[in-house]
């Protein structure tokens, strides 16, 4: 029987970075850039010109989910709104959590609403049944991750960093 000897070294463990906390500050500026991004993208969403406004948010490698669908990048937000019937979106309440670990820090943010599609049920054919989503508000939660952006000129004191959105999942709830 051979018996092996393995030699164990024992180093010491990695230093582990030091963590990042939030203050207050950090969080009432996050605060503020969400609350200025919500009321930027719905109205962008909403606008007759969202086809060449919205893609201005996302990058390539974006990643879109709507209603379990992936799409990818700018090309996947157009392909997604170009054939969708006009939209009216009602944000009920956001959420937004900053991301330590990056100065301005990314942006964690989740919308609860609802959103119309269509000229609502108004502008449906009398035929239509009430029992039909369409034109009728449903009740949404989108989740973005807006990443600050490294192109955008350095934010000044009291400005708010410039971001895009990594990620942007949408789910209808109702």
């Amino acid at each position: 029987m051979h018996s092996h000897s393995r030699s164990l070294s024992l180093r010491p463990p990695r230093e582990m970075a030091a963590p990042v906390h939030l203050t207050p500050a950090d969080i009432e500026i996050a605060t503020r850039a969400a609350d200025n991004f919500t009321r930027l993208y719905y109205n962008a969403y909403d606008s007759p010109t969202r086809l060449s406004e919205l893609p201005k948010l996302y990058r390539p490698t974006s990643a879109l989910t709507w209603n379990g669908t992936p799409f990818q990048g700018v090309d996947g937000i157009v392909s997604l709104v170009q054939n969708m019937p006009p939209t009216k979106h009602e944000v009920q309440s956001f959420d937004c959590h900053p991301i330590p670990g990056t100065q301005p820090p990314s942006l964690l943010i989740v919308v609860s609403g609802s959103v119309t599609h269509g000229k609502g049920p108004a502008g449906n054919p009398a035929t239509t049944t009430r029992s039909n989503k369409e034109g009728h508000p449903r009740v949404f939660s989108q989740t973005f991750m807006l990443v600050p952006d490294a192109a955008a000129p350095p934010a000044t004191a009291g400005e708010l960093a410039k971001y895009y959105i990594s990620a942007d999942a949408l789910r209808f709830v109702g």
